[in-house]
Order: structure tokens, then sequence, then C-alpha cells
């Protein structure tokens, strides 16, 4: 579980909202690459919940997958 002054930092750099392009992601349910995204909420653990423009919900994990704000 992450420090909760890192999840308000990881909060405030991806709002509610907030777009972003997946560029890597180690999973085997990965969405593709390339994919984009907005970002539905974020937990207590600082994954990001993504509803991508596939249709997919898979969290993105801040500091392992590898993302960009559009």
């Amino acid at each position: 579980m992450r420090p909760s002054e890192e999840v308000e930092k990881i909060k405030k750099l991806f709002p509610v909202g907030t777009r972003v392009r997946l560029i890597h992601m180690d999973d085997p349910q990965a969405v593709p690459s390339g994919i984009l995204g907005t970002v539905d909420h974020i937990d207590d653990d600082g994954q990001l919940h993504m509803k991508w423009d596939n249709g997919r919900t898979l969290a993105l994990i801040y500091g392992v997958d590898q993302f960009e704000t559009i």
C-alpha cells in the first residue's frame, strides 16, 4: 500500500477525466499499447482506474505501467 501523501500526489497529477495513452503494460490481460483512455478514479493504493476507448476498464499502476497524458 502506498503512503497517503503519494496517493494524493498521483490524484493531483492525474485528476478524474485526464486522458492518457498507454505505452506499455506488462500484464497478460493488458489492453493494447497505443490505446487511449480516461481516468475514472484513483483508489487508495494509487492505481488509476481507467475507462479505455475499447470499452475495457483495466487499472494502470503508476511507476510500473508506461503511459503519457494527452
